[in-house]
């Protein structure tokens, strides 16, 4: 086919979902496009394989950042998944919603009809949860939310130590509350990683009204008289140009979403002249309002033996794929966090959040560490920064150039809280829970730092925690990008649907987020 009623760009979390729910009308002719390969590596679908992954760029664009004034000039590794399933295939799994207040402040910010009482149906109708259904969970969904099977006991002891300074023990950070201590929930099915392409593509690749190309990339949306009528891909060495009669929906992210409308000619005027593109629509917001959750750890070590560090592989994947999905193989790696409102928090909403894993990560994993030890990572989950977006050249094989401006917040507030966050995670990993377990403190070397130590520990070590979003801000303003039902202002016919739409973080993962936007999004495309 040639000519579809639905062009999808992009097969990760959002883009999976709407070819489910799009070609269950099969009126409808719908095509997916993924510029990466088919989701085959099964270090994808084992969970622990994500510390393989991390140095396969088959399966990630594996971009960085310009360098950040912020961080002593340091580019940073985005990670960003290039796979049927997205990022949704190589990150950590950790089902978290966020909480009321994020969604209702989309909507007083102009995000009509995207406030909390609005979007639960669209969670619930996504999510399977094991656990069963509740008013605030579903059980029917297509992605599988479970309980860890495997958890290290490094993990229990950040759950007690969480306890010991002063935090309570939440068994579900999707529940009536999301403060404390606990295990996250993970996108598992029977201990397999349940990616947005195992949840929504694979029960459906069979329809004969959907096709999935893989290995094709979006060069351009084609627009006609301020209409997108299809795209210009390359597939194979091949220029080829596939047209939309109904729509074309960008779910490529919050970097290459922005990166396809500014080629096709949407965005700041000047800077498209500046790389030669002829503009379709002057929108200064495209690539604009980009934000991210900065990260620190905190890293000890331990005695021998505990730790995932030198765990036999040849063991993990014997436990895991001859025993019937056993064993570290089923874990996340992240199994354990928590939700804490500091002393700064300006709301109801907590204001930073823990992820504890029971081995060294450094440099993303991409630096080994000799020995043993265990990572505390800890984020301000509301940051003032604001970076964008912008091109580096015409060249659709060019990356996109990434201005995060971590800490680069007029007031100074977010490396406030950055400093706090360190603070936090010293004062958690410090309690009598890890007496037995605690060795040397291995990041930052010494325990007594003052905020200046903080401060220049956090400009030399921190990292991002991979949730960029907002550079297609969804509002009822001229200056968004996308209306409230994500279709681009000012061009008939396309929409974004993924993470860049959304207006601020929410407090936590943006993974469940992203999927319920392309929930919604189906529905309101299907009318």
């Amino acid at each position: 086919m040639k000519e579809f009623d639905y062009i999808i760009v992009g097969a990760g979390s959002a883009g999976c979902v709407l070819a489910n729910r799009l070609s269950a009308d099969p009126q409808r002719r719908v095509l997916l496009v993924e510029a990466g390969p088919r989701d085959w590596n099964p270090l994808i679908h084992m969970p622990a394989g994500i510390a393989r992954l991390v140095r396969n760029r088959r399966v990630n664009w594996s971009y960085d950042t310009e360098p950040e004034p912020g961080l002593n000039q340091r580019r940073l590794w985005w990670p960003r998944g290039k796979v049927l399933g997205g990022s949704s295939s190589i990150n950590a799994m950790c089902y978290v919603r966020g909480v009321r207040g994020d969604y209702d402040r989309w909507a007083q910010a102009g995000a009509t009809g995207w406030d909390w009482d609005s979007v639960l149906p669209w969670f619930r109708r996504s999510e399977g949860n094991r656990r069963g259904a509740d008013a605030l969970h579903g059980a029917d969904g297509p992605l599988q939310v479970a309980d860890l099977r495997h958890v290290n006991p490094l993990s229990h002891a950040f759950l007690l130590a969480g306890q010991q300074a002063g935090h309570a023990l939440n068994e579900d950070f999707n529940g009536p509350d999301q403060l404390g201590v606990g295990l996250y929930q993970v996108t598992q099915k029977d201990g397999a990683r349940c990616s947005s392409a195992a949840a929504y593509l694979t029960p459906v690749r069979q329809r004969p009204n959907l096709q999935v190309l893989t290995g094709a990339q979006v060069e351009r949306v084609q627009i006609d008289d301020a209409r997108a009528t299809g795209v210009v891909l390359r597939v194979g060495g091949q220029r080829r140009h596939l047209r939309a009669s109904g729509e074309v929906l960008l779910s490529a992210g919050a970097i290459n979403s922005p990166q396809l409308l500014m080629l096709s000619g949407i965005g700041p005027a000047d800077h498209l002249r500046g790389h030669g593109i002829d503009v379709h629509l002057d929108q200064p917001g495209v690539g604009a309002n980009l934000q991210d959750h900065l990260d620190i750890c905190t890293l000890y070590r331990t005695v021998p033996g505990v730790s995932y560090d030198r765990a036999s592989e040849l063991k993990i994947g014997f436990d895991y794929f001859l025993r019937g999905r056993r064993g570290a193989g089923t874990s996340n790696v992240a199994e354990a966090g928590g939700f804490v409102r500091s002393r700064y928090a300006p709301d109801e909403r907590a204001d930073i959040q823990f992820h504890f894993v029971p081995a060294m990560l450094d440099d993303h994993g991409r630096h080994r560490l000799p020995g043993d030890g265990y990572t505390l990572h800890a984020c301000y989950l509301h940051p003032r920064s604001r970076g964008h977006i912008g091109l580096a050249s015409s060249d659709p094989r060019a990356p996109a150039r990434i201005h995060a401006n971590y800490l680069g917040d007029a007031g100074g507030f977010d490396l406030k809280m950055m400093i706090e966050a360190a603070r936090l995670s010293r004062d958690i990993l410090r309690q009598p829970a890890f007496d037995r377990w605690r060795r040397a403190p291995l990041f930052p070397e010494r325990e007594d730092l003052d905020d200046a130590g903080l401060e220049a520990f956090i400009r030399a070590k921190a990292e991002t925690i991979y949730h960029p979003i907002g550079t297609c801000r969804m509002g009822s303003d001229a200056t968004a990008v996308v209306d409230p039902q994500l279709r681009v202002r000012g061009i008939d016919g396309l929409r974004v649907i993924d993470a860049s739409v959304m207006p601020t973080l929410v407090s936590g993962n943006t993974n469940a987020p992203t999927i319920m936007i392309a929930e919604r999004a189906a529905a309101l495309i299907r009318g």
